[in-house]
């Protein structure tokens, strides 16, 4: 090689690093080699009982309700699990449960080698110059010491409620005392609850990201998650009477396969007919309601935070919530079914390069928003995701999206929600299916109609091909079909079909 040949390699190859800085900026809609941010909320246990969503009329979320004005909703958003550690795994991997196999509260993923290996959107956005800041419930548990600078450059409290009574508010329910199945006013002053010390150091922290850019910040707040504890003034808009309960039937399970009930067998979380008699129904969903207005002017501080520090105009927020919440519809309380309470969840995108003010009927998937932020902040998709990114949508206008949301609960447990349908299949075959135009409580079982054969067909279709077995750990909560004895099995124990369903 000549003397003159390897500068000008050089020069070539500086010019093309150049190029490419510049055409990130510009992908990202900037006029220089400079990045999004990206502010991410997770909130624990929000079904959508949220303004956004006006699933229930007298929820009270201000804050939400700005950011959707500025950004885009996704109507009919869902979750991959409808339980907090498979819901969350498979946002942050990008996989679904039925890949994963990660089906209960346990393991983590990085306790599961073939996962521990796979990137995080936040080791994805670390590996391209980004800082990345977490604090609170992100992951469902805290990485140990010696892994946490594998996933952030720094890390905020610990989630919880932050808070508790001298003694339980609510007595023990069927299940047992678990001390997470409480909820009422307490006399607490709102700095000593953890999202209110979580919203402080985001705030905070949001000061230190000002001036190291790019950055990624995850704020995992706890609330609406039990124990459901706020002080009176946040129980104050929500009037002691039965107007603030949610519609239910007390038959509404009688055309449920038997199947449904495995679902949701020992939990802690008691049924409908234990809060009546005990005169907690009530005072539960008020309490519900309370912490999520609570939980919205904490996130409205991080809010302010960002506008103040003239962040807002080139950073991405999206606000998710891991999984939805039953308060008596289909006569129990909590997570852990493929009904729409269960699985219908707020995810809203606000920032450079999304549509203001839009709301999108159209299916949506958490899976989605690893590939959705990749893209809005011009990263490349790492190989083996399996969402879709929302950026079509995010647009105005916006283009269509045929494929529904998926979601597992269990092996072999899956509910397919197209934007006019729910279609239910459990792993012993029998199925589920609603028209959520015309019976939006999912109250009438279509199934066994034979005028909605066709229906049934093509939600069939889209049934994950994989379903993979339970990871070795992922007991806990976990229920196991064995099709040749026609046995369910949850933790351990043999449900049978002629066993009394728990009261």
């Amino acid at each position: 090689m000549s003397q003159f040949g390897r500068p000008r390699i050089l020069i070539g190859v500086a010019w093309g690093l150049v190029t490419a800085l510049i055409l990130a900026g510009v992908a990202c809609g900037g006029e220089a080699p400079t990045r999004r941010n990206v502010l991410m909320i997770a909130i624990d246990d929000m079904n959508d009982w949220v303004g956004p969503l006006g699933a229930h009329p007298m929820a009270r979320t201000p804050n939400l309700d700005r950011l959707a004005e500025r950004g885009t909703t996704f109507l009919n958003a869902h979750v991959q699990a409808p339980l907090c550690n498979p819901s969350r795994v498979s946002l942050l991997l990008g996989l679904r449960p039925s890949t994963t196999g990660v089906y209960g509260l346990a393991p983590l993923h990085w306790n599961v080698p073939e996962l521990a290996v796979r990137p995080t959107v936040f080791e994805h956005f670390r590996s391209h110059g980004y800082r990345v800041a977490i604090g609170g419930k992100v992951f469902h548990g805290m990485p140990p010491p010696a892994l946490r600078s594998k996933f952030a450059d720094t890390w905020g409290p610990m989630p919880g409620a932050g808070v508790r009574p001298p003694s339980k508010l609510v007595s023990p329910t069927p299940m047992g005392n678990h001390p997470a199945m409480d909820w009422g006013v307490v006399t607490n002053g709102d700095e000593e609850f953890g999202d209110y010390r979580l919203a402080s150091w985001a705030c905070a922290e949001l000061k230190v990201c000002a001036t190291n850019q790019p950055f990624f910040m995850a704020v995992g707040f706890f609330f609406p998650h039990v124990p459901c504890y706020a002080n009176a003034k946040w129980f104050e808009p929500f009037p002691d009477d039965d107007s603030v309960l949610p519609i239910v039937r007390d038959d509404d399970r009688d055309d449920c396969p038997r199947f449904s009930w495995y679902l949701h067998w020992y939990l802690p979380e008691p049924r409908l007919r234990w809060l009546r008699d005990q005169g907690q129904w009530r005072n539960f969903v008020r309490s519900y309601l309370a912490c999520t207005y609570f939980m919205d002017a904490q996130l409205g501080r991080v809010l302010d935070a960002l506008e103040s520090l003239g962040l807002a105009d080139r950073t991405i927020v999206v606000v998710w919530g891991d999984n939805g919440f039953h308060l008596g519809e289909k006569l129990i309380t909590g997570k852990n079914t493929l009904w729409e309470r269960s699985t219908r969840v707020p995810l809203i995108f606000a920032g450079p390069g999304v549509a203001s003010g839009a709301r999108r009927a159209q299916p949506a998937e958490l899976l989605d928003i690893y590939p959705t932020l990749a893209e809005l902040c011009g990263l490349p998709r790492p190989e083996g995701l399996e969402g879709r990114s929302l950026l079509p949508q995010l647009r105005d206008p916006p283009a269509p999206r045929t494929a529904p949301a998926i979601t597992t609960h269990n092996q072999g447990n899956h509910s397919v929600r197209s934007e006019r349908w729910r279609y239910i299949r459990y792993a012993d075959g029998t199925e589920e299916l609603y028209d959520m135009v015309h019976d939006p409580h999912e109250w009438t079982n279509l199934a066994r109609d034979p005028r909605y054969a066709d229906v049934l067909a093509e939600h069939r279709r889209w049934l994950p091909r994989r379903d993979a077995d339970p990871v070795q750990g992922s007991a806990d909560r976990v229920l196991v079909y064995d099709p040749e004895t026609d046995t369910a099995v949850w933790e351990g124990r043999p449900v049978r079909r002629e066993d009394p369903i728990p009261e």
